[in-house]
């Protein structure tokens, strides 16, 4: 199944996404929150790829054992560290393996080095993958990535919307957006896409709050605003983390019945590796009749 056919299909597409664990870690746990994961029906599960491209054999194991286990896989792909050669070679592992669903990213650089300079073969941006995946012939259903508060490298939102819209035209398929918390946020982006001629489906990501620190290291790794009145209630209750969840829950059920009942196609929950806080949330959206 590809997910551009789903996201034409469904009204609302549904989604989860995983991470590897260390590489000295088991899978075991993993695949008990995807056994979890799975009872809620998810549209797919997409799966990381480490900084610089130090999970690649690890998410390839992971999604293919997805896909025996009756998930849909999205794959994480990257180029950063990799030659145009080994792009190529990594593309025909994947084909080869039946799967059949991308998330085309540049990514993030390789451990210690805080700016991105590409190998003298490989690609700067991934409006240079998709259109090198797209060249090259391989038919993969091609997600790319969205950000509704604009790229933390990009100069201005303006610009980080023609690089969208440059994915799009290289060969993208869809949209799943970085995090965020402020639902006007996506609404804007989506006029400015829409604006712009992008008439892809751009599915919201959504993240869960569970960890009263997490409110700094989001905004330190994704540019993303807390709404003043969310971070003073979870400060207030900081000790409690039990509260803290529950307040993360709360608001992402918030947010995502405003998403869904004003025309976003669907919801990626960002899991984090749990599938309880997720379970939770599509558990209230079932209650408020916006999911199945």
């Amino acid at each position: 199944m590809r997910i551009h056919d789903l996201f034409q299909r469904k009204k609302r597409v549904f989604s989860f996404e995983l991470f590897p664990p260390k590489r000295d870690g088991s899978l075991d746990s993993l695949f008990q929150t995807v056994e979890e994961l799975k009872r809620l029906g998810p549209d797919f599960i997409s799966i990381t790829y480490g900084a610089g491209g130090s999970t690649r054999d690890l998410t390839y194991e992971i999604a293919v054992r997805l896909k025996s286990a009756g998930v849909l896989p999205l794959v994480h792909f990257t180029c950063v560290g990799h030659s145009r050669a080994e792009v190529r070679g990594l593309l025909g592992k994947l084909r080869d393996a039946g799967l059949e669903n991308l998330l085309a990213l540049r990514g993030d650089p390789p451990k210690g080095q805080a700016t991105y300079s590409p190998p003298p073969d490989g690609f700067r941006f991934a409006s240079e993958l998709v259109r090198f995946i797209r060249a090259e012939g391989f038919d993969f259903s091609l997600g790319v990535a969205g950000y509704p508060e604009g790229h933390p490298e990009a100069p201005n939102r303006e610009v980080d919307l023609e690089h969208l819209k440059e994915k799009i035209e290289a060969g993208g398929e869809f949209v799943v957006t970085q995090l965020f918390f402020d639902n006007q946020d996506y609404f804007r982006f989506l006029e400015r896409l829409r604006a712009r001629g992008v008439e892809a489906p751009v599915q919201p990501g959504i993240w869960i709050l569970t960890d009263a620190a997490q409110l700094e290291r989001l905004g330190s790794l994704s540019g993303g605003k807390i709404p003043k009145d969310f971070r003073a209630a979870v400060e207030a209750v900081q000790a409690d983390k039990e509260a803290v969840t529950r307040l993360g829950v709360e608001y992402a059920v918030r947010q995502c019945a405003d998403l869904l009942e004003n025309g976003a196609p669907g919801i990626h929950l960002y899991t984090m590796n749990r599938s309880e806080p997720a379970t939770r949330v599509y558990q209230g959206l079932q209650t408020l009749g916006l999911a199945p």
